[in-house]
């Protein structure tokens, strides 16, 4: 080891690994451990599932060196998104590199075409990056691509006509490559021209830039390439001499008349390039993933026939769970400190996206194909930050488009059994073949001819969290205390109910009221989801509906499961305290640390014994562990003496009353920050009040942009409104989904997330309901 890994070796910016016998070496001198040495990303395991094959490095060793590939392995999504939002210290400039360099013979064969493709959005540096980008932006626009969607769908349709009646197809080869490269064409106003000659050339570019082709392959390879370059400057100078053309590539054209400096013509050749391979081969990949998830799974098949409105979130969970990009590079500028792994200047940096997507601490239950999952918008499929892809709202209206027509036309499509194969390389992913069957004497509009234009259309953006909900049916109602009834909820078909973990919580949607209750029954039951409803006289209603009004066989709708309070499992020890009703996010607690063996202790104070519920189970199972604090019988609950010694390796976990909740935060404030772990149940304070609010502004450094918000609008609604994309959930300052970075003002913090310290840091709020003591702050994206 170096002495400067020697000395961090135990801590933050240390060795991952250590020992071995003569173990292969990580540029810094750090050991490698055996998974890592062995990793290689052209190998079966990765080609196959990217997700899958780095589980262990998710559960292990997320920042790892690979001597085979020569680069830093990030897989968690969280040292992957702080990756992306930190574009000086981790630079693009790598991303459109060649994985594998090229033979003298390759190189000479580019040369001979005059190669110089150059820099792109996708690995250009700042300040060209946001010069340029702001440049692009405006045809990328909802508005300005609601217009292409009659487009899409006359392909769309077309390409099905010619197939409906047949039976049998492979959709790769007869619908997903050509239809979304014939949408970039259009888009670019590009002519449609030599289709089968641009597949073969972005296939060529896709394994020149991120495969690992043979010195043989490498010849061949690059003649494509050179060969997509020579076209594509082809194509430009004809749409050069006559620039009224209409499309994107001919608004560059007039931006490089009139801003030479900043779109260069060596940028338009290569954005020419770049974006007739990004605009066609990322949608065609993801639609084709897609498909074949969806249909080797028929029971969310059928749902998503018989309930359209699911189709925009079935797209982006399809995205979540198997995204055409599996992988972004970066190379680190300084030393720089990713997931306590300290990555040296130079170093070059794989980002698994595919495996941050499957990060059981950010996505629930993440390798389940869930289209009632609200937060697979969070994905980073599209990147994140500054350098997000600028086409995903046009990559998600063609993959949505594609599903709404074939549930609407075909929804008896079945998959047909084949073996799958990929084109080998690290970053982008999808089948070379889809073949899939169907009866047509079955077809729908053989007996409805309406069918074939009945079509539903979609916003373009993001899915509307609205629209996602869960159908379920109460199984059982009883009473689990006094005015606190018990409902388990099943599956209206019978089939299993998500997985979730301790702190899960669900929206249970009944009559007119949306309503947050965390799960409190097994984690491991697999066919109820069970929640506690406390009948609240002075609440606003949805309670008292539900204790009058639901009885088993009714329906009810539900979104989620989703957890905001997840129990660190890492810690020495733990100190569970409930007031009330909380104790339905701290049993389930209680039932996960008895299993992994952890010790705990466990206070529940109540009103009275009849109005706590749950007090037989916890006995039963938690006896040695429970302590009661009923009021009726003179107990209280001591805050002042649990609190009084801060305990090393103790994490407290409290949901009640906010009264409880506030003593807690005061009483431990001489304990280590980040002991304290809360669940609200209201967001008193929170919500806008638009009649005694003001107006201000925010300047978005990443996006060199500014934003007024209104006093009738929160941070959040703006930031949506200029595009840009902000994760958010529960939009009432609950869960910290919202978070963005506060890079200079005075904030009015109006969430329950954030801590006593935290607030004084004044470096970060929740957009969705705080908001700016004075006119302007300035904030990190």
């Amino acid at each position: 080891m170096t002495s400067a890994t020697q000395r961090n070796a135990s801590g933050a910016g240390g060795c991952p690994f250590h020992g071995g016998d003569e173990p292969a070496l990580a540029p810094d001198g750090c050991p490698v451990s055996p998974r890592a040495a062995a990793f290689d990303p052209f190998e079966r395991p990765y080609q196959l599932d990217p997700a899958e094959a780095l589980r262990w490095s998710r559960e292990q060793e997320p920042v790892f060196y690979s001597p085979r590939l020569g680069y830093w392995v990030v897989s968690r999504y969280d040292d992957i998104k702080a990756i992306f939002r930190d574009n000086l210290t981790f630079s693009p400039s790598i991303a459109l590199e060649k994985i594998t360099p090229a033979s003298r013979e390759a190189q000479a064969v580019l040369e001979s075409y005059d190669y110089g493709m150059n820099r792109t959005l996708v690995n250009e540096d700042e300040p060209a990056h946001m010069a340029r980008r702001r440049e692009l932006l405006e045809a990328f626009s909802p508005e300005a691509l609601e217009a292409h969607a009659p487009v899409v769908r006359r392909l769309v349709r077309e390409k099905l006509d010619a197939i409906i009646d047949r039976g049998r197809a492979d959709l790769v080869a007869e619908m997903f490559w050509e239809v979304p490269l014939t949408v970039a064409l259009h888009f670019l106003g590009v002519p449609e021209e030599d289709m089968e000659q641009l597949r073969r050339f972005s296939v060529a570019h896709t394994l020149n830039t991120w495969g690992r082709p043979s010195p043989e392959q490498q010849v061949e390879v690059a003649e494509g390439v050179g060969k997509f370059w020579q076209y594509s400057g082809e194509v430009l100078r004809k749409m050069q001499a006559r620039p009224e053309g209409h499309g994107w590539m001919y608004d560059m054209i007039e931006k490089n008349r009139q801003k030479p400096d900043v779109v260069t013509d060596n940028y338009l050749h290569s954005m020419m390039m770049a974006i007739i391979v990004a605009a066609h081969e990322t949608t065609a990949l993801a639609t084709a993933n897609a498909f074949r998830q969806l249909l080797s799974r028929p029971e969310v098949w059928t749902d998503l026939c018989d309930n359209p409105a699911l189709i925009p979130a079935a797209a982006e969970e399809c995205l979540r769970h198997s995204g055409s990009v599996v992988a972004w590079r970066r190379i680190a500028t300084r030393d720089a400190e990713v997931g306590g792994v300290t990555i040296p200047e130079g170093g070059k940096i794989l980002m698994v996206t595919a495996s941050a997507n499957h990060d059981p601490a950010h996505f629930e239950n993440p390798d389940e194909l869930d289209i009632y999952r609200d937060n697979a918008v969070d994905h980073l499929t599209f990147g994140y930050g500054s350098h997000q892809c600028m086409g995903k709202n046009l990559g998600r209206m063609e993959m949505r488009i594609f599903l709404e027509e074939f549930t609407r036309r075909l929804p008896h499509l079945e998959l047909e059994e084949q073996e799958f194969t990929f084109l080998p390389n690290t970053s982008f992913r999808g089948p070379e073949a889809l073949w899939v069957r169907w009866d047509p004497a079955q077809n729908p509009e053989r007996r409805d001819p309406a069918v074939r234009d009945a079509q539903r259309d979609f916003p373009v953006g993001a899915p509307s969290r609205q629209d996602i909900a869960r159908e379920m049916v109460v199984a059982k109602v009883h009473a689990a205390a006094e005015g606190v009834l018990q409902l388990a909820l099943e599956d209206p078909h019978g089939r299993r109910v998500p997985e979730w973990s301790p702190g899960s919580h669900v929206d249970l949607i009944v009559d007119d009221y949306v309503r947050k209750y965390s799960l409190c029954g097994e984690t491991d039951d697999s066919y109820w989801l069970q929640v506690a409803v406390l009948r609240e006289e002075s609440g606003r209603g949805g309670s008292a509906w539900i204790h009058e009004h639901l009885k088993p066989g009714m329906p009810l709708r539900l979104r989620g499961p989703k957890n905001h309070f997840r129990l660190d499992e890492t810690a020495d020890r733990y100190v569970l305290i409930a007031g009330g009703i909380g104790i339905t996010p701290i049993i389930a607690m209680a039932d996960r640390l008895k299993r992994l063996g952890k010790p705990f202790e466990l206070h529940y104070a109540g009103r009275s014994r009849s109005s706590m519920a749950f007090i037989e189970r916890l006995e039963r199972d938690h006896g040695d562990a429970l302590r009661l604090y009923p009021k009726a019988e003179g107990a209280r609950l001591d805050l002042a003496a649990l609190l009084a010694e801060p305990r090393d390796g103790t994490l407290l976990y409290a949901c009640g009353p906010e009264r409880l909740l506030a003593a807690l935060e005061a009483g431990t404030a001489q304990w280590p920050e980040g002991s304290l772990r809360v669940e609200h149940f209201t967001a008193e304070g929170a919500l806008l009040d638009p009649g005694h609010e003001h107006a201000f502004e925010v300047e978005l450094t990443d996006s060199e942009l500014v934003v007024e918000v209104a006093a009738d609008r929160t941070l959040l609604q703006a930031l949506r409104a200029a595009g840009v994309d902000v994760p958010s959930d529960c939009e009432e300052g609950l869960c910290g989904s919202c978070q963005v970075e506060v890079v200079e003002g005075e904030i009015d913090h109006r969430d329950k997330v954030l801590t006593a310290a935290e607030r004084a840091g004044q470096d970060r709020l929740m957009s969705c309901c705080s908001r700016a003591k004075g006119k302007k702050l300035v904030l990190a994206l």
